[in-house]
């Protein structure tokens, strides 16, 4: 079911504005592969205007369960399926195959919401079997992209986990996430909040090409200083560092968000899995020419002579030289600026389920 709204008014001369993707290749699951054929007629409407669709999901449960030993959580929530933000070279991308959808511009445009995620999520916290752990969220697409201004899940979400006094672990670079500092504030004073912002470059013209619809870096780095002023432990994420295009910004990220009151800071070299790496070629190809070649060089380089190397172990760091210099100026910039290794641990013991009114109160 598509929502009664239009995120974004047409533009019938500016198709492709403020998309990461350019085309809608198939996913890697479809048996079939459609390619466009100019007709000689004049390009209709549709053709010539890309809106932003959102669909409905009702799901029967919100808390996934995450075995790699890559990843640093246990239990992650996705308010959305897709990201507006548009980001080229999001490892999530190749999910919406999963949905018959392609990686490309069905990812950034054809978005499905989860609105009945904090009622599906409270549900899940009442079990009797249910034992707290911090819940990660913004670990597969942003929970404060553009679509949560109208729909305000993540902030619900975030109303049932102060409820219950659940830890939770935010990843974002959206600015809508100072809307929630009313909730984010007295969670994290009871050290059940965290967060950290993706910085992947200082430079405005670079970061509108690459995550169109992001907030641009200024923001990000006011949204770290707004944080840290409201008293939320925030990590810095320099990732992921695109060798040969943002790899030369590392010190700089970690400088300004340092200043901004980050207390921590990642770091990651990009990767680029299955329907990601022609997508990213194609947008060095159509933003970058004359830099392709090297930056898809560089990545090889530090992938085993591919652009993603998906073993556990190596696809986080990369391997190889360039991947080792990457990581021992990462390691000397968080010496030098004082980055604590980690953040404090979020309190997993306070968490209780409120009584429903109606319940039967205990007698002991």
């Amino acid at each position: 079911m598509s929502l009664p709204f239009d995120l974004h008014p047409a533009n019938p001369s500016e198709r492709l504005r403020a998309r990461g993707a350019a085309s809608r290749p198939a996913g890697r699951f479809e048996p079939y592969a459609r390619a466009p054929e100019h007709d000689g007629w004049d390009i209709a409407e549709e053709e010539r205007l890309i809106r932003t669709e959102v669909s409905v999901e009702r799901p029967r449960s919100v808390i996934t369960r995450n075995q790699s030993p890559d990843v640093p959580f246990e239990r992650s929530l996705n308010p959305y399926r897709g990201c507006e933000h548009g980001c080229i070279y999001c490892f999530a991308r190749p999910s919406h195959g999963y949905l018959g959808l392609s990686a490309g511009l069905d990812f950034e445009t054809r978005l499905i919401a989860k609105p009945e995620a904090p009622q599906v999520l409270e549900d899940e916290l009442r079990k009797k079997s249910y034992r707290p752990q911090v819940l990660a969220i913004g670990t597969s697409t942003d929970p404060y992209q553009p679509i949560e201004r109208k729909m305000e899940i993540m902030r619900r979400v975030l109303e049932v986990l102060w409820t219950y006094r659940h830890p939770v672990s935010i990843v974002t670079r959206g600015s809508t996430i100072l809307r929630d500092l009313d909730i984010l504030a007295p969670m994290a004073e009871a050290g059940l909040a965290q967060v950290g912002v993706s910085v992947t470059t200082l430079d405005a013209k670079l970061a509108r090409q690459m995550e169109p619809r992001a907030p641009s870096p200024p923001t990000r780095i006011r949204m770290i200083r707004e944080l840290s002023r409201a008293g939320i432990p925030v990590r810095v994420m320099a990732a992921p560092m695109i060798p040969g295009l943002t790899d030369h910004e590392l010190e700089a990220i970690l400088t300004e968000a340092r200043r901004a009151g980050a207390k921590a800071a990642a770091m990651m070299p990009v990767r680029l899995p299955h329907e990601v790496a022609p997508l990213f070629a194609d947008w060095m190809e159509r933003h970058h020419p004359g830099k392709a070649e090297k930056v898809l060089g560089r990545i090889r380089d530090m992938r085993g002579g591919r652009l993603n190397d998906p073993r556990f172990g190596a696809r986080m760091k990369g391997e190889g030289e360039m991947a080792e210099l990457l990581q021992q100026r990462f390691r000397l910039s968080c010496k030098r600026l004082g980055f604590v290794r980690q953040l404090p641990e979020l309190d997993v013991t306070q968490f209780h389920i409120p009584p429903r009114p109606g319940d039967q109160l205990e007698l002991f």
